[in-house]
């Protein structure tokens, strides 16, 4: 079941209808939590079992790291010496940090698992090509990196002192809701814990928010990403007879249909969790206007960068050791952060090409610091331009790793971005048959839609101007008709399915 269908509608609207009819919240949690495994079903029913022994594994691990069993000063031994009740209170914490670790590998591992079993077992079985048993593939669960992510943050969230979860039903519907658990954000248990202990029914202006959350990422992900889609793909499928202008052309589209497609159905996710009174955190923040990759990475898939920073950059010493240690973290982050995303090699440069490019941000940020001069440079217009331009330039051509993960078709993209003739049979197929549009006319398309961003930007941050919700209502009808007149047949699939 897609967000961008009417089956998806029906079934919200249904579910909605039940949530809301219901007085007491242990009926609106189990409301929920069978919505959710039934959404899940309808995509892959396989993998309920596994989903749901894990929630319950990691639950049971809350409860053992979150419990006290050192001896306080209530207890029956609180006679006991002080040098007693420091080795007892060091049992417990080792007793404490060994669950956590422990916790923590059995997530790991099984996302690691699911991600890299597949490419292990080609690397080390000496199969022949023409052997059945080549063609092997284990089909990871669809948001498990989102799921390993969020059971980590919560083991570690309690480790610190976080209170533990003390009800199934509530920590099961926390990480099996179904409008998070495939698409993402990353949220954390205890915001959204605290929502569901305080719920009310939505005021008309959060279910006119909602509403039009779900309708303008319906547009993003329905009309321009899985246009922009349908291009890409034959482009990037068609290496050989692509020229370095359908190239480049490609990889900008690409770089536009990634975040149409990700933050449209982020925005459907949050719009439908607001009519069940429930706030998920934002992903996206306008990120190709940001003028430095710091700042890009505060402002893309922004949970992800929050999970990183708190779980995996601090503990690492984060900026606290020094410049090279600093830089290093940075490289190591991003290389998590580039394996989470995949098996293939091209993930991994293209972790290190963001962590490269994080640690030469950092480094030109503590010389700028040095130089009055450098500083004034890059905060006058001239230098947010430069910063910007080189910026994006080194996050849309980073784009062709994570587009074709596979080092050889990407290494081929990059060869061929400069003097590379088209195949002219290629121009008559995409353009004319496929798009009905020239090369000129779809460069014009593009650069629209990236100007169109600018003003929502310039209105969203300059002008602070936004649609009043009776103006939303009136759009969201209007939004969800062209959906449907416009977004092409057979709909691509959400690219971070993959993921």
């Amino acid at each position: 079941m897609s967000f961008i269908s009417i089956f998806y509608g029906l079934f919200l609207l249904s579910v909605l209808g039940i949530y809301w009819s219901l007085a007491q919240s242990k009926l609106r949690l189990w409301t929920l939590l069978i919505a959710s495994l039934v959404f899940y079903s309808s995509l892959q029913f396989q993998y309920i079992p596994l989903l749901l022994a894990l929630t319950f594994i990691n639950f049971r691990f809350g409860l053992e790291i979150g419990k006290n069993t050192s001896p306080g000063k209530h207890s029956l031994e609180w006679e006991i010496s002080n040098e007693e009740w420091q080795f007892a209170q060091s049992d417990w914490n080792q007793r404490r940090l060994k669950l956590l670790w422990l916790g923590i590998s059995l997530n790991v591992v099984l996302l690691l698992g699911f991600k890299y079993v597949t490419p292990f077992m080609k690397l080390i079985l000496p199969l022949s090509a023409n052997s059945p048993d080549s063609s092997f593939k284990l089909i990871a669960p669809l948001g498990i990196s989102f799921f390993t992510f969020e059971c980590i943050a919560y083991l570690v969230d309690v480790y610190r002192g976080a209170p533990a979860a003390e009800q199934f039903l509530k920590f099961a519907t926390y990480k099996l809701f179904f409008a998070k658990l495939i698409s993402g954000p990353i949220t954390r248990y205890h915001n959204l814990s605290n929502q569901l202990n305080t719920l009310h029914l939505p005021t008309a202006d959060r279910v006119a928010e909602g509403l039009w959350l779900i309708a303008r990422g319906a547009v993003k992900k329905g009309i321009f990403a899985d246009h922009l889609g349908i291009f890409v793909d034959l482009c990037f499928g068609n290496l050989p007879r692509a020229g370095s202008t359908d190239l480049w052309l490609a990889t900008f589209a690409y770089g536009l249909q990634l975040y149409l497609d990700f933050n449209g159905y982020v925005d459907i996710a949050r719009g439908s969790a607001l009519l069940f009174g429930l706030v998920l955190p934002e992903n996206f923040d306008f990120p190709y206007f940001s003028t430095s990759i710091a700042d890009f990475w505060r402002r893309w898939h922004m949970t992800l960068g929050d999970w990183l920073r708190n779980y995996v950059y601090f503990p690492l010493g984060g900026s606290r050791q020094g410049l090279a240690r600093t830089c290093w973290n940075l490289v190591t982050v991003m290389l998590i952060a580039g394996i989470w995303h995949g098996s293939a090699w091209g993930y991994v440069v293209w972790g290190a090409f963001h962590g490269i490019a994080l640690a030469v941000h950092r480094l030109t940020d503590a010389f700028s610091d040095r130089f009055e001069y450098l500083e004034l440079f890059w905060q006058n217009p001239i230098g947010i331009v430069v910063g910007w331009f080189l910026t994006q330039s080194m996050v849309f051509i980073s784009w062709i790793l994570f587009r074709l993960p596979n080092l050889q078709d990407s290494s081929v993209v990059l060869r061929h971005l400069w003097g590379y003739p088209a195949d002219a049979q290629f121009a008559q197929k995409v353009y004319v048959e496929v798009l009905n549009m020239s090369q000129y006319q779809l460069a014009w398309v593009l650069l629209t839609i990236a100007a169109f961003m600018g003003i929502l930007y310039a209105f969203n941050r300059s002008l602070k101007l936004e649609f009043n919700w009776p103006v939303k209502l009136v759009f969201v009808p209007l939004c969800l008709y062209a959906v449907w007149l416009l977004a092409p047949e057979g709909s691509l699939p959400y690219i971070y399915f993959d993921f």
